[in-house]
């Protein structure tokens, strides 16, 4: 079942969004020549899913995550690289980048050798790509319960929360469309977090923070 053609591009604009608040932080680091102040894991984190859901779709012959996933790995990977050229910490970069590189080799390798046929294959490999969405969708709530203590929702970006939303929103109308509940499933944490955090901005409006204070790590 083809999804229609309107909720497609609304997939297509929202998360390539989503993706391209990425470019502040590029933005960032070429006129700095540094990396201060960024976090390089979420690049690493977003690659991987990007280039799994990248194989989802191919399987699945689906256009929609194809061209998404092409272009935010294509993101991903230049973020990845500018990086790598202004950290200070090349080495520990380096072998972080090159492990993502062995786990992908793996990965392929498993699926298409290990995993001769095709049903089984796109089953196996859309579980994967469900459970890691849902784990970095996730993975931001430690951070959350830090805002709520320091009342502050500084360290929040919020385009980066409204496309999130939609292109969450958006992929889960898809996977209801397409019935298939490896798309469905892992976007609705994104839903959920992202209404958390607009909760947040509405408890805790930037404009009303007491002076900023790093989070405690």
């Amino acid at each position: 079942m083809a999804p229609p053609p309107l909720l497609a591009a609304a997939c297509l604009a929202c998360t390539l969004a989503m993706f391209g608040t990425g470019l502040s932080d590029l933005r960032q680091m070429l006129a700095t020549q540094s990396v201060e102040n960024i976090q390089f894991l979420p690049f690493l984190t977003t690659d991987v899913n990007n280039l799994s859901w990248l194989g989802y779709g191919c399987l699945k012959q689906d256009g929609t995550l194809i061209a998404v996933n092409a272009v935010g790995a294509a993101l991903q990977t230049l973020y990845i690289l500018v990086y790598i050229y202004y950290s200070p910490a090349k080495r520990s970069v380096l072998l972080r980048s090159l492990a993502l590189l062995g786990v992908l080799a793996a990965g392929y390798c498993y699926f298409n050798l290990l995993v001769p046929d095709a049903g089984t294959r796109l089953a196996r490999l859309g579980l994967f790509c469900s459970v890691f969405t849902v784990g970095m969708y996730l993975s931001p709530l430690a951070d959350l319960a830090k805002i709520i203590r320091s009342r502050s929702t500084r360290c929040l970006s919020f385009p980066l929360t409204v496309t999130t939303f939609l292109a969450s929103t958006s992929w889960t109308l898809y996977g209801v469309q397409l019935r298939d509940p490896y798309i469905t499933v892992p976007n609705v944490p994104g839903i959920v977090t992202s209404l958390l955090r607009f909760w947040l901005f509405w408890r805790y409006p930037p404009g009303q923070d007491k002076p900023y204070r790093p989070l405690p790590a």
